[in-house]
């Protein structure tokens, strides 16, 4: 029994000196509250409204019209070929190809998603 308590009073002793590092807990009060920013007003704004869903569903749509996402799947299985498909994660894909995904969006689809949400700031009252 002597051993067990020995080893708790121990383990909790540790437990309780590796929070002696770590930097207190900040309350709800403290500190002032920063104002959002505007690109976090649109985009609540856009959250709250469902038209961000609507959005990323035309995203979508455009996307597969022009081909660009039948471009992205054949670059990952073309990069799965080259190192081996068991040698190939979904975060190195992530790193590969986002950056040729991005690049090669059409400027009409762009442009397009600009307009829309353009014109959801003007109805909405916030540009």
């Amino acid at each position: 029994m002597a051993k067990s308590s020995a080893f708790m009073a121990s383990h909790w002793f540790f437990a309780l000196r590796g929070s002696i590092t770590r930097p207190p807990t900040p309350d709800g009060d403290e500190g002032p509250q920063t104002e959002p920013s505007l690109r976090e007003i649109i985009n609540i704004k856009l959250i709250e409204s469902g038209e961000k869903e609507k959005l990323m569903e035309l995203l979508r749509q455009r996307l597969i019209e022009c081909g660009w996402r039948d471009d992205m799947k054949s670059l990952c299985r073309a990069y799965a070929r080259k190192k081996g498909r068991n040698n190939v994660t979904v975060d190195d894909l992530i790193h590969v190809i986002t950056p040729k995904g991005r690049a090669s969006v059409p400027d009409s689809v762009k442009a397009e998603l600009l307009q829309r949400i353009k014109s959801f700031l003007m109805s909405a009252s916030l540009w």
